[in-house]
């Protein structure tokens, strides 16, 4: 009796055991419910007057469209996979002069470098893939994820891939993250043209694209004398490699207060300047091709027809050390009302310190819309190695004249509504709309540069 009595003891508390197991299974909350598509468009339009492409001077006119398709799918209950696929196409007024001397839009012959030529780099397309993989552990206390990326463009390619691990502490309320990233990118390099055909006609001047092309000196006399300082020679090293190790810590301190903070740790070796960027030298001569009698107008917008041959390409250390450091507090006043605030510091080794501090202010104004109103400041020192078109010296072993790399303010000013439909009630077929981004920001330096950004983002769920 006492045998039946205990056989009937195991026998319920197993059916109650998998009873409990068989409801666990049932209940658990997926990491991803259903199958999500970001559908992504942004346009990007930019001004200003020192394009690094004619050595600091000249129009930096840019405009660049850019759709984007994101989807995420769960695989089961603990994995999802999500599928970045984009294209960036974009108009340059800039890096068109790569070569000013196909007929440009001014000139029967030549142009300058406040008019676009026609040339093959005005218009290109960036194309990219990245694929991200996640697994959630069944208590969703640590996340695992890993990821790959591809894009290529006329003259760059870049593969990418990393891996990163997150843990949740104190009842999900302390999260620690860590993260690894390496791109193993390629240069396809593009000279400026003058530097491409000197080495096609091995320096002769008066052979080769040069034929019939007259080359004058400052004083707008006809010379011979032209070369790129230190000769010329095509890069060995076409390899730009990125290693990154990032780690983060967030908080919640009280149910209206969250802080984090990060820093990353990002080595770059290979070539790291651009072949395309022109440099010019204080103390070399100067030479032109073009309209000689607009030479004394060469820095003006009124200079429409001639173009100063490069002295030499942008050169830059092959390594650098970048390290962000940054804190987030966002601050939860009420249903209706939010503060995100954000502050980075930044420093390498190439001289360049930065500071950059960010305030976001999202307003719920009805129960599916939220207006997000921003303001970004941004302040940098100069690197080391630049100087504006024609202060740097023959004698310096590294120069650029890229205005991204001298010292600048710069303040950006952003609006954006978002709406939000968690019952996805707008639906068609079997597709629901989630929700709706729009967004719009302004960006200007303290230089003679500005750009516009507008975007618009539709979130669907597939049931």
């Amino acid at each position: 009796m006492k045998k039946v009595i205990l056989l009937l003891l195991l026998f319920f508390c197993g059916l109650n055991f998998g009873q409990d197991i068989k409801k666990d299974k049932v209940y658990k909350k997926r990491v991803l419910e259903s199958v999500e598509i970001d559908f992504l468009s942004s346009y990007y339009s930019q001004e200003g007057s020192n394009a690094s492409v004619t050595g600091g001077i000249g129009n930096e006119d840019l405009e660049d469209f850019n759709p984007t398709i994101v989807v995420s799918i769960p695989l089961n209950d603990n994995d999802v996979i999500s599928i970045d696929l984009g294209i960036s196409t974009y108009t340059s007024a800039s890096s068109s002069n790569g070569n000013p001397f196909d007929a440009g839009t001014n000139s029967n012959e030549t142009t300058s470098p406040w008019y676009a030529s026609s040339g093959a780099s005005k218009v290109d397309t960036w194309k990219n893939l990245n694929i991200d993989y996640s697994h959630s552990s069944e208590d969703r206390n640590t996340i695992l994820n890993a990821n790959f990326s591809s894009a290529t463009e006329w003259d760059y390619e870049s593969f990418g891939f990393g891996a990163g691990i997150t843990k949740l502490y104190n009842n999900k309320n302390t999260t620690v993250s860590l993260s690894t990233k390496v791109y193993l990118d390629k240069w396809i390099p593009i000279y400026p043209k003058e530097l491409d055909a000197y080495l096609d006609a091995d320096g002769d001047t008066s052979s080769g694209y040069f034929n019939n092309k007259t080359i004058y000196d400052q004083e707008g006399e006809s010379s011979n004398k032209w070369s790129p300082i230190k000769g010329f020679g095509l890069i060995n090293d076409k390899s730009r490699n990125t290693f990154s190790l990032s780690f983060l810590f967030s908080q919640i301190l009280t149910k209206n207060a969250q802080f984090a903070f990060f820093i990353d740790i990002i080595k770059q070796q290979g070539w790291l300047a651009n072949p395309l960027q022109r440099v010019y030298f204080s103390d070399t001569n100067n030479f032109y091709i073009g309209n000689p009698s607009s030479i004394p107008l060469y820095t003006s917008t009124l200079n429409k027809d001639v173009f100063h041959l490069a002295d030499d390409i942008e050169r830059l250390p092959s390594n650098r050390l970048k390290i962000p450091i940054g804190l987030r507090f966002n601050y939860y006043l009420n249903e209706n009302l939010a503060l995100r605030t954000y502050y980075r510091h930044y420093f390498d080794d190439w001289g360049i310190n930065s500071h950059t501090f960010n305030l976001e202010m999202p307003i719920k104004i009805l129960d599916n819309f939220t207006f997000y109103p921003s303001y970004r400041f941004y302040s940098q020192s100069k690197a080391d190695y630049f100087e504006p078109y024609e202060k740097l010296l023959s004698t310096s072993q590294y120069y650029t004249s890229d205005y991204d790399l001298s010292k600048f303010n710069s303040n950006q000013l952003g609006f954006g509504l978002k709406y939000v439909d968690i019952f996805t009630k707008l639906k068609l077929w079997d597709i629901g709309l989630k929700s709706v981004n729009i967004n719009y920001s302004k960006y200007k330096r303290n230089s003679d540069f500005q750009s516009y950004i507008f975007s618009v983002g539709f979130k669907f769920v597939v049931n």
